[in-house]
């Protein structure tokens, strides 16, 4: 299948790139260049350097490249830059996305695979979360995927568009071989901060909260590695056949690590000790996020394969121990 991956020199883009080229699909990339990497998306494969805003220039490239289904990774996902400046996300996150959109319909493309994010829960009541836990944003961001989510139920039903959108918990990891992994700047991510604090590419950790009521006082999460999260935006292709399907699925392991956690991990794999500071607790952050799964091991067959935090933290080891400066200098 010809596939437009928008955002596909992004981090979860660029693996899942690779992962389409291994399934034996033949991936197109689009990216601006914002934040994604060049280095990132494989040489051999079409590249495009456009910004989605272009509906001109983006219908050229679906026709040209005879696109068959979209997947789109090109949001802008700092929490607290949503909240200091949403135009920025209203913009990029929703208005481009129905640009791409409207590309899509006018190009005769109407199978779309679709980014979101757990913050369109924002604090649920009760855990795991599933499919059905009732959203209510607490940030612009996760107002803006949820957005676009409303408007893609829309499209199926008045335009006949088939999606999945995806709400992911916390993308974690490399690619196995190393080759590409996370690399943004500002890094804001939890692994890359912890494995930099250790080999003193960054300052000591900040630690926020530890009188959180869980076992070691500090935040649970969900981190789902970013290889297995690609495997399933491949899986669900088959399921977008039938004029307007609407498929959400969560992504997670639902084995919450806590932050303490996260840090052992470091340590072991790294053999490096982490230094880091405990801070004030964040407004915003709830004691425990973590996923119920089923839905997408039940419907697409999906399987979790990096199920343990230590077997995540070190693919993300390999790749940064490989490139201390990211795409910059590798």
């Amino acid at each position: 299948m010809n596939v437009l991956v928008v955002g596909g020199a992004g981090y979860i883009g660029s693996h899942c790139v690779r992962q389409l080229l291994a399934a034996g699909h033949r991936p197109v990339v689009l990216d601006n260049l914002v934040f994604g990497h060049r280095a990132a998306a494989p040489p051999d494969v079409s590249f495009y350097p456009a910004n989605l805003g272009n509906e001109k220039e983006v219908g050229k490239i679906l026709r040209k490249e005879r696109i068959e289904l979209v997947m789109h990774f090109a949001a802008y996902a700092y929490v607290g830059e949503s909240v200091t400046d949403p135009l920025k996300y209203y913009f990029n996150n929703v208005a481009a996305t129905l640009h791409l959109l409207r590309c899509m319909l006018g190009a005769g493309v109407k199978k779309f695979v679709f980014s979101s994010t757990c913050a369109t829960y924002g604090t649920p009541e009760k855990m795991p979360i599933t499919e059905d836990t009732p959203q209510a944003p607490i940030n612009p961001y996760g107002q803006t995927k949820l957005d676009v989510e409303n408007a893609l139920k829309a499209l199926a039903r008045a335009n006949g568009l088939s999606f999945a959108a995806f709400r992911y918990f916390n993308a974690a990891g490399a690619a196995e071989d190393g080759a590409i992994g996370e690399h943004h700047d500002p890094e804001t991510h939890l692994i890359p901060l912890a494995i930099d604090a250790a080999t003193g590419a960054r300052p000591p950790l900040q630690v926020f909260g530890h009188d959180y009521p869980t076992p070691d006082g500090t935040c649970l999460r969900d981190y789902v590695h970013v290889d297995d999260l690609s495997r399933a935006h491949i899986a669900v292709f088959d399921r977008l056949s039938a004029p307007g399907a609407a498929l959400f699925y969560n992504l997670g392991t639902g084995r919450p690590t806590s932050v303490l956690e996260v840090i052992r991990a470091v340590e072991q794999v790294t053999g490096k000790k982490v230094p880091y500071t405990l801070a004030p607790r964040r407004a915003g952050d709830p004691p425990a996020l973590f996923a119920d799964s089923t839905k997408a091991q039940k419907d697409l067959g999906w399987t979790i394969r990096y199920p343990d935090i230590t077997a995540i933290v070190a693919s993300a080891w390999r790749w940064h121990a490989a490139h201390p400066q990211g795409y910059a200098r590798s």
